[in-house]
């Protein structure tokens, strides 16, 4: 019984440092990743808001080149 018990407790260790290696590797890809995104996220946000500021200032503003 006692050498089950150690062959179980060795299988439940093994499975542990697996699993942390995975969540590692799982760590840095999201580590490299979400930055980018977050920085392109933010780059769409301001391109949206200059398009339409820009749109909404040439409906509502008065029109460029003409003068009354």
């Amino acid at each position: 019984m006692d050498k089950d018990l150690i062959h179980v407790l060795e299988r439940i260790a093994n499975s542990i440092e697996e699993n942390n290696d995975v969540l590692n590797r799982i760590a840095s890809h999201y580590d490299g990743v979400v930055p980018v995104m977050t920085r392109n996220a933010k780059r769409v946000e301001e391109a949206h808001e200059k398009a339409e500021s820009s749109f909404l200032g040439n409906i509502f503003g008065e029109p460029k080149g003409q003068e009354n």
